[in-house]
C-alpha cells in the first residue's frame, strides 16, 4: 500500500468540501474493511478506478451515528456499525430481517467496526476486479473476464458487460424493507428510495450506485413494515464468515395464508440486489402455501447463468421458497 493524505471531517459538509477539492483520488473512510484492507492493500486500480490518494475520516462525524425512531420508522446514521444494529432491540423486534442480515455479514469483529453505509457501499468482490492483472470493464477496460474464466460465484440475472454480484446482506435487507436513504452533496440533500438507489451494468458499468464522487450517505430510512412476516436466508461456502452465494429477504403481508402484499429480494445473484418482482406477482391474492413452488419457479425464466454458475438457479429457486414459508410460519 502506497502512502496517502487522511483528514478528519466534523461535519458532513465538511467532508463533502474534501471530496469536492480532492476530487475522484479521494475516498470516505468509517470501518475501513473495504478500502484499506481490500482495494487499497491489493492495489485494485485502473482508468475507471483511481488508487485514493486522500481519504476522508467520516466516524468524526456525529450526526453520522445512531439509530432512532421517528413515528414508527426508523432512522439509521450511516456510520452506525453493524453491531450496534444486531444489538437494537427495536431492530429486532420490529425489523427483524435487517437484524439477521447485518449479523450475518463476516465477523464479529468486523461488526464492530464496519458500519452500515460502508456495507451497502462496499465494492464488488469479484476475483477479476480484485485482481491485478485484469483490466475489467469495471476497471475501466474492454472485457468481462467472469465471460470465459471461472464464474462459479458471478450473477445469474441481470449481467451484461461485467457479472459482479452485489456484496452487501444489508442492501438486499433494506430494499425489502422498502427503505430509502438521505444524501447529501453540494446542491444540498436528496431522498432517494432503495428501489432507485442500486446501479447495474446495463446503466454504468464503472458504478453500483447512484452515489457521486463528493457525495455522503447520511442515514438510511425504514418505513413500518407493511407486514410483520419476515424471513432472512443466506447459503454461503463456507460455514464461517464468507458472502453469499445466495440470499433472500422476504417482507410480506399475508392474510388467513393469501399474499395480500410483500417484497422478496435475492442476494448473491444479480449485479444490484435483485426484487424478485416475477415471484410477487405470481403469489398476489393466491394462497401461499399452494402457489409458493410454482411462483419460485418463475425465477428460472429470468436467470441466465454463465457456463459454471447454473447451480445458482437451483439454489435461488429453493431458497426463496423456503424463505417464504419460513416468513409465514409453513
Amino acid at each position: 500500500m502506497k502512502s496517502f493524505e487522511l483528514y478528519d471531517a466534523t461535519t458532513v459538509e465538511e467532508a463533502i468540501g474534501f471530496l469536492d477539492q480532492y476530487g475522484p483520488t479521494s475516498k470516505l473512510v468509517a470501518g475501513g474493511s473495504d478500502l484499506v484492507t481490500g482495494i487499497m492493500k491489493d492495489w485494485v486500480q485502473g482508468p475507471g478506478m483511481p488508487y485514493p490518494e486522500v481519504l476522508i475520516d467520516i466516524t468524526t462525524i456525529p450526526e453520522l451515528s445512531g439509530i432512532t425512531l421517528e413515528g414508527g420508522a426508523l432512522k439509521i446514521g450511516a456510520g452506525t456499525t453493524l453491531t450496534s444494529i444486531v444489538e437494537s432491540e427495536d431492530i429486532r423486534n420490529s425489523w427483524p430481517v435487517l437484524s439477521e442480515a447485518a449479523f450475518s455479514v463476516a465477523s464479529p469483529l468486523i461488526r464492530n467496526f464496519g458500519t452500515l453505509g460502508g456495507n451497502l457501499n462496499q465494492r464488488p468482490r469479484c476475483w477479476f476486479l480484485r485482481g491485478e492483472h485484469f483490466p475489467c470493464y469495471k476497471k475501466g477496460g474492454d472485457f468481462c473476464f467472469a465471460v470465459t474464466g471461472n464464474n462459479k460465484p458471478h450473477a445469474i440475472i441481470g449481467g451484461e458487460l461485467c457479472y459482479i454480484v452485489h456484496p452487501s446482506d444489508t442492501a438486499t435487507a433494506l430494499l425489502a424493507l422498502n427503505a430509502s436513504t438521505t444524501i447529501a452533496g453540494p446542491s444540498g440533500r436528496r431522498e432517494v428510495a432503495f428501489d432507485d438507489y442500486f446501479v447495474g451494468p446495463r446503466e454504468d458499468v464503472l458504478r453500483e450506485n447512484v452515489l457521486q464522487h463528493n457525495e455522503v450517505m447520511v442515514d438510511v430510512q425504514v418505513p413500518q413494515p407493511v407486514g410483520t412476516q419476515m424471513a432472512w436466508i443466506k447459503l454461503k461456502d463456507r460455514q464461517v464468515y464468507d458472502f453469499a452465494l445466495t440470499s433472500v429477504a422476504v417482507v410480506a403481508n399475508v392474510v388467513d395464508g393469501v399474499w395480500q402484499d410483500g417484497r422478496i429480494v435475492l442476494g448473491g445473484v444479480s449485479p444490484v440486489p435483485w426484487r424478485a418482482a416475477v415471484v410477487e406477482q405470481a403469489l398476489a391474492g393466491k394462497d401461499v402455501k399452494a402457489t409458493i413452488k410454482s411462483a419460485s419457479a418463475l425465477i428460472r425464466n429470468e436467470a441466465r447463468p454463465l457456463s459454471l454458475n447454473s447451480y445458482k438457479v437451483d439454489i435461488a429457486v429453493g431458497l426463496t421458497e423456503r424463505a417464504v414459508l419460513q416468513a409465514i410460519g409453513g
